[in-house]
């Protein structure tokens, strides 16, 4: 998303393979969270010539606590109740620190969004470089 949104304000087309290439990251893998993320309704995708892929104002304007809570799930730091249950499970204090160590973690995720990120004036620079060093 971080890429899409320099992309944009650079007024560049941004593709999957630009992403994917930016990123190391495979086509394929792209693919898959492009998909998650336009089936939420972040990031809008045009096939074809021409077409691109571009943030929707939703995905400019969510905070990054929801858009994490969203794609990872809202689970436990520690799954004490697994497949192999803790024995000290109901008497234990960490797990309640746990929980209030991921409450904190989202609660100041939830203070920006993608748009936030992106007004940092040495980024977009620092996303350009990687990606033309990994296109070069």
């Amino acid at each position: 998303m971080m890429l899409l949104a320099t992309g944009q304000a650079r007024e560049q087309r941004v593709t999957t393979r630009t992403v994917s290439a930016a990123a190391g990251a495979s086509e394929n893998h792209v693919a898959k969270a492009v998909s998650r993320l336009t089936e939420i309704g972040l990031v809008h995708a045009r096939r074809g010539r021409g077409g691109g892929l571009e943030l929707t104002d939703a995905g400019r304007a969510v905070s990054l606590g929801w858009l994490v809570r969203k794609l990872e799930g809202d689970r436990e730091v520690v799954d004490c109740a697994g497949q192999t249950p803790c024995p000290l499970i109901a008497a234990c204090r960490l797990r309640r620190v746990l929980a209030d160590a991921k409450e904190a973690f989202y609660a100041e995720l939830d203070r920006y969004t993608i748009t936030d990120l992106v007004r940092s004036k040495s980024l977009p620079v620092v996303l350009q470089l990687t990606t033309e060093r990994k296109l070069g």
